[in-house]
């Protein structure tokens, strides 16, 4: 089993001002001479966990980390029902990464982030793919419709019980619609100015997704319920928000867009085991990306497995220019 690197602290730190009412914070630790590495998280809506800065070596690389708008240290919060999320889109997203990479004086950089994480990165590298050193995506994602409605509605057919309180969890007005108006059913609850209504609300949508990968290894129960309440709270809206209104991205715009990564050298890494995020979507995409590599673990599902970690570490440290037998520890 390959280990993470020792647990470090940022050396810089800030609020990226957007200039349209956000703040955005972001944070290097590292070597300030190191190769420059964005880690995207997950979510939408999840924030950078501090535990991923262990991912890099902190020798030679530079890592960035950022909280996506409305989460994490990120200002004004999701779990303000007051906060408009009218500036909270993809594209919006993108716009902040590049102005990060200019505010930190980067030219290029490496971009690691899975689930979401991955579908910003391809949203964000299809659109300035100058920009792209490499990237390393676990748990590949592009946010398809398609994708949406497995996830919230067609993994049901393995969780019937899970999906019916999932569905139930919105005025029986809603329950009838599409997949979409359900999630969009939710981000309303998540607006309510009640907290009773949107703390029910919450819990439910994080039931389902706790139900979901409840058969994998590291599928422990409450990964994603157990949440301090504010980040539970702006997790879920955010990810209804993103999710209702197909992340205003085109059904296969990211598959479509994939020939724009030629030369940008790329690792897929994917867990066979993944009911929430089938396997298809990586296999895909690996089809699309002139010269990516896809790395099928066996004994992996979206919470990843200690052999997922392993192929996770040795990728980025390949592309950090040595072997990792060679990295102090």
């Amino acid at each position: 089993m390959t280990e993470s690197y020792p647990p470090i602290e940022p050396y810089d730190h800030g609020m990226l001002d957007t200039g349209d009412g956000d703040l955005v914070y972001w944070e290097v630790c590292g070597n300030p001479d190191g190769k420059p590495a964005l880690v995207v998280h997950g979510g939408p809506g999840a924030g950078c966990s501090t535990n991923v800065r262990r991912t890099f070596d902190p020798e030679r690389y530079r890592i960035v980390l950022f909280d996506q708008r409305g989460c994490g240290r990120s200002l004004p919060h999701a779990s303000d029902p007051a906060t408009d999320l009218s500036r909270n889109t993809t594209h919006h997203l993108i716009d902040d990464m590049e102005r990060l990479r200019e505010h930190l004086g980067i030219d290029r950089w490496l971009l690691y982030g899975g689930s979401w994480g991955s579908t910003l990165i391809l949203a964000y590298a299809e659109r300035h793919p100058q920009r792209v050193s490499e990237i390393v995506i676990p748990a590949v994602t592009m946010t398809r419709r398609s994708e949406i409605d497995w996830l919230y509605r067609g993994v049901g057919r393995f969780f019937p019980a899970e999906w019916e309180r999932f569905r139930d969890g919105v005025p029986e007005k809603d329950r009838d619609g599409d997949t979409f108006a359900l999630l969009a059913a939710y981000g309303r609850l998540l607006a309510d100015p009640d907290p009773a209504v949107r703390a029910k609300a919450a819990a439910d949508w994080l039931a389902w997704e706790d139900a979901v990968i409840s058969q994998e290894r590291n599928g422990k129960p409450g990964a994603y319920g157990d949440r301090p309440d504010r980040d539970a709270l702006a997790f879920v809206r955010i990810c209804a928000h993103y999710f209702s209104n197909g992340a205003w991205l085109e059904e296969d715009e990211l598959l479509r867009g994939a020939e724009r990564l030629a030369g940008i050298p790329g690792v897929l890494i994917h867990g066979r085991l993944d009911m929430g995020g089938p396997l298809v979507t990586a296999w895909e995409l690996a089809r699309a990306w002139p010269g990516a590599e896809l790395i099928v673990v066996e004994d992996s599902g979206h919470t990843g497995s200690d052999t997922m970690r392993t192929r996770i570490l040795d990728s980025i440290d390949r592309f950090a220019g040595q072997g990792r037998e060679n990295s102090p520890m």
